[in-house]
């Protein structure tokens, strides 16, 4: 295995360096395996190569792991949603309570749904796909309202820092020009801040009077969107479907189904899927297009990215699982990950607004030049992936 993968105990200790980010942003909707991984700091590093992988304690049982877990998480989805309806009153006018508490919500939800697509030869198969398809369909339509704001935020910064102008604020945000160029969420913040004085002078009074336009034109189409994503979020929330979905999870505060025949067994059970979920994430990894082939318009290979970024969800989650532990190793990894995501989607965004009927040369020139910045942020957030990657062996398919 590269590296010496495996699934590891948090305080393995290693002589390799940490990874040069931290944490990552929650992020949008999962697919019907699981979530985002919330990022967690540390230093701990693989081991050697040929390493046995450590096993949970001797005696302990696979569903005395698992059962313990599954029903923390449902805990916390119920006290977030119990959270969520307190302050979507009228009295919270800012709503940030609410927003806290739907981050939450989806923050069990992909845990739970992630742990039961790993875990699901221990399990009650068809329970635990049911309730995955569910927790994912409602995490899903949960982040999109906050997908949209963060898209609209970093796209209104991006103008700004690309062209100088004072370009329209995103709603219930601080301007755009409060923040320092140096001080980008993403990896290649200070090359976005550098690309600003790149342009010559005619091209710079070009982009300043188109991104105005563009900023309002985005403003207009994503505000839009996030609110048809708002309406969807309360609908659901107060559909028979999440219903059902609040009470099987409320059943699984107590109890777990397991498979017949997995009470009383060891929690080796646990180990084979957890080491199945890591060695997807590894050969996603392998597969990805090297290097010599990167460019910056190579929208086509975004899916590859996205799909090790779900991977790598699910090995966090089992990593969770079993040791109890998320695993620090891969924290740079996955937000940079995180961040890619951000930029593509971003990008798309862009593009999408430059295709609207009728709009000036101007809006479209500036529209294409934020596109092309969101797309050098995606080849940034490629390179310090590889770069916080632990396992070199595998960034090279064979």
């Amino acid at each position: 295995m590269p590296g010496g993968a495996g699934v590891r105990r948090p305080d393995h200790q290693t002589t390799t360096r940490p990874p040069a980010a931290e944490g990552g942003p929650e992020d949008g909707p999962p697919s019907a395996g699981g979530g985002p991984p919330e990022a967690e700091p540390g230093s701990p590093q693989p081991g050697p190569r040929g390493a046995t992988p450590p096993r949970p304690a001797d005696g302990v049982t696979a569903d005395a792991v698992l059962a313990p877990y599954l029903q923390g998480q449902a805990g916390d989805f119920l006290r977030s949603l119990r959270l969520h309806r307190e302050h979507s009153a009228p009295s919270d006018a800012n709503g940030q309570g609410a927003e806290a508490a739907a981050r939450a919500l989806r923050r069990s939800a992909r845990r739970i749904s992630g742990s039961l697509h790993t875990f699901r030869t221990v399990l009650d198969p068809v329970w635990a796909d049911h309730l995955r398809t569910e927790l994912a369909w409602l995490s899903g339509t949960l982040a999109r309202e906050h997908a949209y704001a963060g898209r609209l935020t970093r796209l209104l910064e991006a103008l700004h820092q690309l062209s100088g102008a004072a370009v329209p604020a995103a709603r219930g945000t601080k301007p755009a020009a409060t923040k320092s160029a140096g001080a980008g969420a993403s990896p290649s913040s200070g090359a976005s801040a550098g690309a600003a004085t790149a342009p010559d002078a005619q091209g710079r009074a070009a982009l300043g009077v188109g991104a105005a336009r563009a900023g309002a034109l985005l403003e207009r189409q994503l505000t839009l969107a996030r609110t048809r994503a708002h309406s969807a979020a309360l609908q659901a929330l107060g559909s028979s479907r999440f219903h059902a979905v609040a009470d099987a999870v409320a059943l699984l505060a107590s109890e777990v189904p397991l498979a017949p025949g997995t009470t009383g067994r060891g929690a080796e059970a646990l180990l084979e899927p957890a080491e199945r979920a890591e060695q997807r994430l590894i050969g996603a990894v392998a597969a990805l297009p090297p290097d010599a082939s990167a460019e910056p318009y190579n929208e086509a290979q975004d899916a590859a990215w996205h799909q090790t970024r779900l991977l790598l969800r699910l090995h966090r989650y089992a990593h969770e699982v079993v040791l109890g532990a998320a695993d620090p190793v891969l924290t740079g990894a996955g937000h940079a990950l995180d961040l890619h995501r951000d930029a593509a989607e971003a990008a798309a965004a862009a593009a999408a607004a430059a295709r609207t009927p009728r709009i000036a040369p101007a809006t479209a020139y500036a529209l294409g030049v934020l596109h092309a910045d969101q797309r050098h942020e995606v080849e940034a957030a490629r390179a310090v992936f590889r770069e916080t990657w632990p396992y070199a062996a595998a960034m090279t398919a064979p």
